[in-house]
């Protein structure tokens, strides 16, 4: 009997962290958890060296006259650091009512369990079931998946066999309302570095004769936003699509409660670009966010010292039909316009990732050349949440990204339909880490549903 509960907490005692060295142990311990377990559900198992941690291909079934999903998840994890913030132990799973926490139990090892499960328990049922499964399960999307594109290239006429990809790695608003995510922002994301004298120099030696690189950082980054909110860069929102009325409608169903969403944040007062609702920016609009900053002095007590360098993580979230590369040399030759002359600019590129959209069958943007299967696959779906959640989904797009499905669309052609099976408050990339015990029990139920109806054809 496939226990997906203790599967999970097995899985959770992995510390994979792909990004630290530290962690190598870790990692190898996940991948070889999940290769076995999934090589005792009978699926032919090859993995995938890297030049960093290896991709986990398994598969089942060869009639090609079957319909053939491919399931995506990742077996890393983010760090968990600060550790003094947890309750319970972070690598020890624990279970407290009707949730289990620790690193990685919703991002993403819970909802891959519930995939697993979903598929063990469907080969016990049916041993012949006439469906072809192939997981895809990789190791580093927590660090932006350097290693996958190369991966897709080698793989690509396999992939391309498939019909579809599924997944669980995005989000649902609340316990009851599942919601099937239908587009993934973009991104791209950089390092700015603004120096000034060739070493640190003591304040009252030398203050008032040079631009102290902190100050000329903060007027630069400053530029880069109006008032209202919106990104001051020309040509930043040039290229992004309309939203089209489905989708507008779609969102309105959630009825989204924003007194709740501001005491849920902890903050005052939204910030948004004019036009836009809390929900529709976080799902329709691009973003220009600063994601750390430093220079200096950061120790205890004071240091009178004017630092030769500063730096800011700046990084953009992007929608249709914005392309990460062309965005980033907009913003580059923004900050480079506007910088002071005193002072010198590098940039350190970090990783990127396109926009992606999907449209569900039956929309008014529907393509015309959409795969049957996949179609059939939505609509399944559809009956399976029904059935399960007792209402039906809502298609939106979401805020997040997850770069790898836009490269699978771009190489294979392959398109994505993604149940989203964690909350709010599971408190993703952050301290207290949990996992909905009950959203699991249904998300395996649903994707069990969802599969056996692709297999009837």
């Amino acid at each position: 009997m496939f226990d997906p509960v203790e599967k999970l907490k097995q899985f959770i005692r992995h510390q994979s962290i792909s990004a630290d060295s530290k962690y190598k142990d870790g990692m190898q311990g996940a991948q070889r958890f999940v290769s076995e377990l999934l090589g005792s559900l009978g699926f032919k198992v090859e993995v995938v060296k890297t030049d960093l941690h290896p991709i986990i291909f398994a598969q089942r079934g060869s009639d090609p006259s079957w319909p053939h999903v491919v399931i995506y998840g990742h077996y890393d994890v983010q760090p968990a650091d600060p550790l003094e913030l947890w309750k319970t132990p972070a690598f020890e799973p624990t279970i407290i009512g009707h949730r289990i926490y620790g690193r990685g139990a919703a991002d993403n090892k819970g909802p891959l369990m519930a995939n697993i499960a979903a598929v063990a328990e469907l080969i016990e049922a049916n041993p012949q079931l006439p469906l072809r499964i192939s997981f895809l399960i990789e190791g580093e999307e927590e660090m932006g998946s350097p290693s996958f594109p190369k991966f897709l290239e080698t793989h690509r006429e396999q992939l391309q066999a498939a019909d579809f990809v599924y997944l669980s790695d995005t989000a649902l608003p609340r316990p009851d309302q599942v919601v099937i995510t239908c587009g993934l922002r973009g991104l791209t994301l950089f390092d700015l570095i603004v120096e000034t004298a060739k070493g640190d120099l003591h304040s009252g030696l030398h203050g008032g004769v040079l631009h102290n690189p902190i100050q000329a950082l903060a007027e630069i980054i400053a530029t880069l936003h109006l008032p209202d909110g919106r990104v001051n860069v020309p040509g930043f929102y040039d290229e992004v699509l309309d939203v089209h009325p489905w989708e507008r409608d779609e969102l309105k169903k959630l009825g989204v409660d924003e007194k709740a969403y501001k005491d849920f944040l902890g903050i005052e007062a939204f910030y948004t670009p004019p036009g836009f609702s809390p929900a529709e920016a976080l799902r329709f609009q691009p973003t220009l966010e600063f994601n750390g900053i430093g220079g200096g002095y950061q120790g205890e007590g004071t240091k009178t010292v004017i630092p030769s360098k500063a730096f800011a993580k700046i990084s953009c979230r992007l929608v249709p039909n914005q392309e990460p590369d062309k965005i980033k040399k907009l913003v580059i030759d923004t900050i480079k316009a506007r910088a002071p002359k005193d002072v010198r600019l590098s940039f350190v590129d970090q990783h990127k990732g396109d926009p992606y959209v999907v449209v569900p069958p039956d929309r008014s943007n529907t393509p015309k050349d959409q795969s049957p299967v996949l179609a059939q696959a939505f609509r399944a779906t559809e009956v399976a949440v029904k059935e399960v959640w007792g209402k039906p989904p809502v298609y939106l797009r979401e805020g997040g990204s997850v770069p790898i499905i836009a490269d699978i669309k771009r190489v294979t052609g392959l398109d994505s339909i993604m149940l989203g099976l964690f909350l709010p408050e599971d408190n993703l990339h952050a301290p207290n880490e949990g996992f909905d015990l009950g959203v699991m029990k249904r998300g395996t139920e649903t994707t069990k549903r969802i599969l056996a109806a692709v297999a009837k054809g």
